[in-house]
């Protein structure tokens, strides 16, 4: 039997990633358009942020940040990509 992963509101999480992205002067939407995300790979990341156990924190690393924030938390399970995304931007 393979392990249950409970899933988070697909709503709530796809805001929180286009947020998150955008605290860091990332758009999604321009990335996908240029060809530096593919829409599998951001539908990926949406999914991903809906597995993340860290959303609370998450939540809050946002409400303390100002735009242009250097890297995405730590924490973040997209952060490898959003902040691969930023260097390239």
């Amino acid at each position: 039997m393979g392990i249950f992963v409970s899933l988070g509101d697909p709503a709530r999480h796809f805001w929180l990633t286009r947020s998150v992205a955008r605290s860091l002067g990332v758009s999604l939407s321009e990335a996908m358009s240029d060809g530096r995300l593919s829409p599998q790979r951001y539908a990926r990341m949406v999914t991903d942020c809906r597995k993340c156990p860290f959303t609370a924190e998450c939540e809050n690393w946002l409400a303390h940040t100002v735009p242009g924030a250097a890297e995405a938390p730590e924490i973040c399970a997209n952060s490898g990509v959003l902040n691969s995304l930023r260097q390239r931007h």
